[in-house]
């Protein structure tokens, strides 16, 4: 056993090894520590280096290890310094699962190699070659022999004790609030983690993933206003894909396979709030001899395998409340949700003029040209959509907002789809398939129409799709789920930018 150096004064003070000299610019202070590495011969940007353990197995490894013991094991660890105190005696090393303390001492180190640390600061990634031991007040700590600067960092990280505060900073800087910000590292894990186990559901179940283009020649598959593009070798315009569902049913079409998933960027040119962000994830899936109520079950267990996956149990807190994610969900139509809340039965009323009357006496005003699905639509977004915390599935939308979707087989002002609601905010959108080309292009041309009339989030006549229509889309059911929304409920996160790597931002200046 080696013998126990006293350790004094573990007082957290940032220090970096000159506390008597005054730096009045820190930048370039952490310049000329660069210089001088190089002066000694010492490489600041080396090629590689040869970690043998992470931070985390070492502390699973040696979780029984007595305070104030030491071992003779030699283990070499990498990672970013995060707090150095007692003149770099102590120093706090971050890599990609947490952190270790290093300890270094003139028992273990040579003069040159203590005296190199004072070239060493916050924010630097280095290596550690040592052994493993517990310190009396129980913090694991690797024994330096040796010290190796990876990467000199030339700017000056955040205060630790307040981290990256201005939000404005943590998102254009992500890289810097990744490094201070625990939470935000964390969140963008489970986001990964999350969306890995989406797939892997949809892979277990034999759905097959496929690629479709971003490009669009013809708007379709959504309702939204596009971003548009130049094709200089087409001398043509495209537009960023809205959705990408009318190149996924072409698939079913073709008989690729009877179960089809895409997880896919999309890109609307719409408002920017907390949750919507022009540029998103979502996952569609279109399922061939399936309809809308066979969707709603499997939405229903793949959220919440998802959740437990994360959190252990389907229960958990957002934004203040216990949400039960365990089926069976509510299922509701949208014209039930409206008349509960508004007193109003718009099935009951059979033109679109009196509709617009009920809305406003409701307290919910509408466009003056408004049709009835419109109408009901409206009601539900003012007065409806915000009470639905607990999961529920909002089905049988009015046809005329649903242009891609089947008529209810029981009511054909209706059609047979549904968008699921959490802690007030749509997460899916799904639907039993319209197969018939004929009612297809009359839907269509319904859009073109509105389109002429300036509504610019209306979709385009296309042709080729009701060709496709033609060669025959078996019964089918499809859907879509915003994937940053989920990883907002899943997280309790507030705001879409926390679980998106690099949000959408206003330019600078």
């Amino acid at each position: 056993m080696m013998t126990q150096p006293v350790e004094k004064n573990q007082t957290s003070d940032n220090s970096n090894g000159t506390p008597n000299e005054p730096i009045t610019n820190p930048k370039a202070a952490k310049a000329a520590k660069l210089q001088a590495l190089k002066e000694k011969g010492v490489e600041p940007y080396p090629h590689v280096y040869d970690r043998t353990h992470m931070a985390a197995e070492l502390h699973e490894k040696y979780k029984d290890l007595e305070d104030g013991s030491e071992t003779e094991d030699q283990v070499s660890v990498a990672g970013r310094i995060m707090a150095m105190r007692n003149n770099g005696m102590f120093i706090d090393l971050m890599d990609a699962s947490g952190r270790i303390q290093v300890f270094c001492h003139k028992q273990s180190m040579d003069e040159e190699a203590l005296a190199q640390l004072k070239l060493y600061d916050l924010g630097d990634i280095i290596g550690a070659k040592g052994t493993m031991r517990r310190t009396p007040r129980g913090e694991l700590s690797v024994r330096v022999t040796e010290t190796f600067m990876l990467t000199k960092s030339l700017e000056i990280l955040p205060e630790k004790h307040h981290g990256l505060s201005d939000v404005e900073q943590r998102y254009r800087q992500r890289y810097v609030d990744l490094i201070v910000n625990d939470e935000s590292r964390e969140t963008l894990r489970a986001r990964s983690k999350i969306i890995s186990f989406i797939r892997r559901y949809m892979e277990d179940m034999g759905a097959l993933e496929v690629e479709t283009p971003m490009l669009h020649e013809i708007l379709g598959g959504a309702s939204a206003k596009p971003f548009v593009t130049h094709y200089n070798a087409l001398s043509h315009d495209f537009y960023l894909r809205i959705a990408p569902e009318l190149k996924l049913k072409r698939l079913i079409v073709g008989g690729i396979a009877d179960s089809v998933f895409e997880i896919n960027r999309n890109f609307r040119n719409e408002g920017v709030s907390i949750k919507h962000n022009p540029e998103f994830t979502m996952i569609e899936g279109y399922h061939a001899f399936k309809d809308y109520n066979d969707l709603m079950d499997l939405i229903e267990d793949l959220v919440g395998q998802a959740v437990e996956h994360i959190h252990g149990t389907r229960e958990i807190e957002i934004d203040g409340q216990m949400v039960n994610f365990a089926g069976p969900w509510r299922r509701v139509s949208m014209c039930d949700l409206v008349k509960e809340h508004t007193g109003v039965d718009f099935m009951a009323i059979e033109t679109a003029e009196e509709a617009r009357e009920a809305a406003l006496k409701a307290g919910v005003h509408t466009e003056s040209n408004a049709n009835w699905g419109q109408v009901v639509e409206a009601c539900f977004d003012e007065k409806a959509e915000h009470t639905l915390i607990q999961p529920t599935h909002v089905t049988d939308h009015p046809f005329e907002i649903s242009p891609l979707a089947k008529n209810h087989r029981d009511n054909p002002r209706v059609v047979e789809r549904f968008e699921t609601f959490v802690n007030g905010w749509e997460i899916a959108n799904a639907f039993t398939e319209l197969n018939d080309p004929a009612v297809q292009r009359e839907r269509f041309e319904a859009q073109v129409e509105q389109r002429e009339a300036g509504d610019e989030e209306a979709q385009m006549l296309d042709e080729d799709y009701i060709t496709a229509l033609e060669y025959g889309l078996p019964p089918t059911a499809g859907w879509g789920m915003g994937l940053d929304r989920l990883v907002m409920l899943l997280t309790d996160s507030h705001n879409i930018r926390d679980v998106i790597c690099f949000p959408t931002l206003r330019p600078k200046g």
